[in-house]
């Protein structure tokens, strides 16, 4: 691969940055491999940015929210490569996420607020220099208006619990509707129809225009996109891009994990302990109804082999339940073949893997379907019904209600599991799988005192 250095010419040294801007795609030769790669380990970080800002994290814990993700995700084994990594997986992101109104908003809030982060880690010099380059028009505030003002800016430094030091001396008059949050948040001295913006907040300034920058960029992306990018790659990009943005980023449980094996006689007390409730519902729709469409079946059953249960014992299982709607025959003639198919002895020999949440989410049952996710496809009032089953206390009911209504799915998932369960999961519910393992842990641990 090409190297693609980025750096900004300055007088000092401090002044350099490997911060891009990304106003224009590199000329980089990209194996097909990194382009989704790359784009992939970016991902793990919006991602999980995202999942900080859905929980109601402090802007601090966001920070080091997001350089324990970016230590850990956007790493490359030649020290060279890093800049042009994180060069690609924006551009190959921004292709993936242009493409309707919902994605450009989620990857534009997520961006901005990583851009957030890496900016505070630059050197004033540094930031000084990323300011030039954005042209901003904000006017520096001389030495004498400096200390005409000191004491009302001194004030409201020290109202917000930073004291003015040397260097935050300096500071921009800026329009103050351009700064509604720093307004909002009491963190600026207003004068006259100004804000007058210290060096260390100076953050709120350029991520403003970097957010403009790349709004207008997302769209231009987009008319590319659906003009030609689309028909001219669509037997080698098109495919990667398409898939991307619902990708599942964790491991596939296609294998047991730290709970090798469940049996038979024990399912029903496992289900109630440690089911998250899409798979809770459809094992207890299956034992009422002693049967399940084709989209439970796949849901259910993969979940099942994902958590342990054997092939002979998934026969077996299955045929106890159907055989009391349809009779012993037609199940062996009509649904033991599946069965095996999801364990890999039969077509393909294909070891298929368990649904994610994602894959969950975003599947739409139909009348007389049972899988699917609760907190997306239930009404509230069944929701609601459901979460007081698993003994879900009403406050917390509410909290999941909230994360529903803001169509955090998989946040709602993981506020029921620490409500039911009495612990937190920082990490959060990504698969239903995950759910169980989790869940386990905790169970056998309380088993263990």
């Amino acid at each position: 691969m090409e190297i693609y250095g980025y750096q900004r010419k300055a007088l000092h040294s401090d002044a350099i940055s490997t911060l891009p801007l990304y106003r224009s795609a590199p000329p980089l030769d990209v194996r097909l491999e990194d382009f989704e790669l790359f784009a992939i380990d970016r991902l793990r970080v919006l991602k999980g940015i995202s999942d900080g800002l859905s929980r109601g994290k402090k802007p601090e814990e966001i920070d080091n929210l997001a350089k324990d993700l970016w230590k850990a995700n956007m790493r490359h084994p030649e020290a060279s490569e890093v800049v042009n990594k994180d060069i690609i997986s924006h551009f190959v992101l921004r292709l993936v996420y242009c493409r309707t109104e919902d994605l450009r908003k989620w990857f534009l809030s997520m961006e901005t607020a990583l851009f957030r982060y890496r900016f505070r880690l630059e050197s004033a010099e540094a930031q000084r220099a990323l300011m030039a380059e954005f042209d901003l028009p904000y006017k520096a505030v001389s030495n004498s208006e400096f200390e005409s003002m000191k004491d009302n800016l001194g004030q409201v430094a020290r109202s917000i619990g930073q004291p003015l030091t040397p260097a935050d001396t300096k500071f921009y008059t800026v329009p103050f509707e351009e700064v509604p949050e720093l307004v909002a948040g009491r963190r600026v001295f207003v004068h006259k129809g100004h804000a007058y913006v210290a060096m260390n907040q100076v953050v709120s300034l350029v991520a403003t225009q970097f957010r403009s920058h790349l709004s207008k960029a997302l769209i231009l992306t987009n008319r590319k996109w659906t003009s030609s990018i689309r028909e001219q790659e669509k037997d080698r990009l098109t495919p990667i891009v398409e898939a991307l943005c619902t990708s599942y980023l964790g491991p596939d449980y296609s294998e047991p994990r730290e709970f090798a094996e469940i049996s038979i006689r024990d399912i029903d007390q496992i289900a109630m302990s440690s089911f998250p409730l899409c798979m809770r519902h459809l094992f207890e729709k299956l034992r009422e109804d002693h049967h399940l469409k084709h989209g439970g079946r796949m849901q259910l059953g993969l979940f099942l082999k994902g958590v342990g249960l054997k092939l002979d014992d998934a026969l077996a299982f299955w045929k106890a339940e159907f055989s009391q709607k349809v009779g012993a025959e037609r199940f062996d003639k009509e649904y033991a073949y599946s069965i095996r198919h999801n364990y890999g002895r039969e077509g393909k020999r294909t070891d298929y893997t368990p649904f994610s949440c994602q894959k969950i989410i975003s599947s739409t049952p139909g009348v007389g379907d049972h899988h699917g996710c609760p907190y997306r496809h239930f009404s509230e009032e069944n929701l609601r019904a459901a979460l007081g089953k698993m003994r879900v206390n009403s406050r917390a009911v509410e909290d999941v209600m909230d994360k529903v209504r803001n169509r955090h799915y998989q946040l709602a998932c993981t506020l029921t599991f620490e409500a039911v369960h009495g612990t937190s999961c920082d990490a959060g519910i990504n698969h239903p799988n995950q759910y169980f393992s989790e869940s386990q842990k905790v169970v056998q641990s309380k088993v263990s005192i």
